[in-house]
């Protein structure tokens, strides 16, 4: 690991645990375990230690994609369907420090337009399930993409902080994944269905 990664991955924990109103360049210090100062050399705004958070999501994420067998985009659904359960299972578990810092960093976006830059990394799923939609012949394969990967977030969100934290099969376990499964297949059939 890099000081820059060390970093970024103790920003993305102070965010996952205190919210955004925690970051600030002692706290990512302080969780580092470097010196005091050491953050602000590295990253001289807060809105510089943002994007650079957001970098490390988008790279880490992209990294559990990439994982499954996501692209191209496959000709069985089951097997998709299977790939994006495995992925949202890892961001409910060894990734839900990501995941809450992910959401805590949109929503502060929501009040500081200068931060929505987070939104491009989401750029890469979405150009997955059009190419998806496109190769189903779908009509309008961007707009079902796009409304795919929104309902594949939301689905994700209801897991993590919503009333399917309270309902759903426990995170990590093979139950988890078969009902996400189950799920990311019906969304799947009725966004290619004729």
């Amino acid at each position: 690991m890099t000081r820059f990664t060390d970093l970024t991955d103790a920003a993305i924990a102070v965010v996952a645990e205190q919210g955004m109103r925690g970051l600030t360049h002692r706290a990512v210090d302080a969780r580092a375990g470097l010196p005091l100062g050491t953050t602000s050399a590295y990253f001289r705004t807060r809105k510089a230690l943002i994007e650079g958070l957001v970098g490390r999501l988008a790279e880490l994420d992209n990294a559990d994609v990439a994982t499954q067998t996501l692209d191209p985009p496959p000709t069985d659904p089951t097997a998709f369907a299977d790939a994006v359960a495995g992925v949202l299972d890892t961001w409910l578990t060894a990734g839900r420090e990501r995941t809450l810092a992910r959401y805590a960093c949109l929503l502060e976006a929501t009040h500081h337009p200068e931060l929505r830059t987070i939104l491009a990394y989401g750029r890469a799923s979405r150009d997955q399930a059009r190419a998806l939609m496109t190769a189903a012949g779908v009509a309008n394969p961007g707009q079902a993409g796009d409304h795919f990967v929104a309902c594949v977030d939301g689905l994700l969100f209801d897991r993590l902080a919503g009333a399917g934290a309270l309902t759903a099969p426990a995170p990590g376990t093979p139950e988890n994944r078969a009902d996400l499964a189950t799920a990311v297949g019906k969304l799947l059939a009725a966004f290619t269905a004729s």
